[in-house]
């Protein structure tokens, strides 16, 4: 029999349930209203100024629950329990017919998204294959193809509800297509291990 392996898969976590559905919609209430960064590409986006550990008591014990979870994920992407460090927060709040577009986080190793309301299934987080890399120039696309996880360009997170949480790798490029739904409001974090060892040469990190 044949044999296929998934080689140098890229790992994205969904922890269901990570808050209570009313505590993550009273974190939508309180912080969307500090949402006042007007974003470049869609006015019917905004968001917070970013945040530090240390600022907001409520936001500090929600990135300690996170902990557990940002550390399994880190152990996927370097095959060792370190220590993570979230250095910074901010909260998005997409209204009817807003977007946000292409795009992946510098200076950190993986992000999250934690859904604060309810979302509709027109604005669920999307990803998307790097722009270019090391395959194939052709391609096969048209009615009658199946689409598959070793051919698709994008792929939609499952449809979340408030509460959810997301943890992606921070390179991997993703966006949010136009919502046709009401408003929606998440919060985005970064994070850092505290370090990483190749054989010996180590390099250290803070946040």
């Amino acid at each position: 029999m044949s044999e296929i392996f998934e080689l140098f898969p890229t790992p994205v976590m969904r922890i269901p349930a990570f808050l209570p559905p009313e505590d993550a919609i009273a974190l939508a209430a309180r912080l969307s209203l500090s949402a006042s960064v007007a974003n470049q590409r869609s006015p019917q986006l905004s968001h917070t100024r970013i945040l530090r550990p240390g600022e907001d008591t409520a936001l500090d014990a929600v990135v300690g629950q996170i902990g557990p979870h940002l550390q399994a994920f880190g152990q996927l992407l370097f095959g060792e329990s370190l220590r993570w460090l979230v250095k910074e927060i901010w909260v998005n709040v997409l209204q009817h017919n807003g977007s946000q577009s292409l795009h992946n986080h510098a200076n950190c190793f993986a992000s999250g998204v934690l859904y604060l309301s309810p979302c509709d299934v027109s604005a669920c987080t999307r990803f998307s294959r790097p722009l270019g890399g090391a395959e194939f120039v052709f391609r096969n696309t048209h009615a009658g193809m199946e689409t598959g996880p070793f051919n698709a360009d994008k792929w939609n997170a499952p449809l979340p509800a408030p509460g959810d949480l997301i943890l992606f790798p921070s390179h991997l490029l993703h966006e949010v297509p136009v919502n046709l739904g009401a408003q929606r409001v998440t919060l985005a974090f970064n994070a850092i291990p505290d370090r990483l060892d190749a054989w010996g040469y180590a390099v250290g990190f803070e946040p």
